[in-house]
């Protein structure tokens, strides 16, 4: 199980690497909406997988989700729609999973903040809707960890 904990971690830390390199992630969509799933922790919780590359993201469009369709998100609509929304919705961010559905599961506001200081490494001039700067951006989603803890 460590083993798998530390593939796990490993896949996690290049999904961030990768996604925030590129400043977009996949999901998968069908007519009905976005492929999710539930937590392999708890059931009662939600999960919306995303992927770094397109071909992971394919890789996964089979059994239950063969009619979806990998489809790209923007960086700045992934961080400000999605791990916001997400968060607030209790729901988590799955990162990379692969075939098996197994990948990290992750609270959309620590993704959103290990994407942003990313980006800020990558010295990324991506812009936001509703943040002035990654580092505004950052600074208002470590207040609001700060405050759950």
């Amino acid at each position: 199980m460590l083993e798998n904990t530390a593939i796990i971690e490993t896949k996690y830390k290049l999904f961030i690497e990768r996604a925030a390199a590129a400043e977009l992630v996949w999901g998968l969509k069908n007519k009905q909406g976005w492929a999710n799933s539930s937590s392999a922790e708890d059931e009662e919780i939600g999960v919306v997988p995303f992927w770094s590359d397109k071909a992971y993201a394919k890789a996964c469009a089979r059994d239950d989700w063969k009619s979806y369709l990998p489809v790209s998100i923007s960086m700045a609509e992934f961080l400000e729609s999605w791990c916001i929304g997400l968060a607030e919705g209790d729901t988590l961010v799955g990162a990379d999973w692969d075939a098996n559905m197994l990948g990290k599961e992750a609270d959309g506001l620590e993704v959103a903040l290990e994407l942003l200081n990313q980006l800020k490494a990558n010295n990324s001039t991506i812009s936001f809707l509703n943040y002035d700067s990654i580092d505004d951006f950052i600074a208002q989603i470590s207040d609001e960890l700060g405050d759950e803890e």
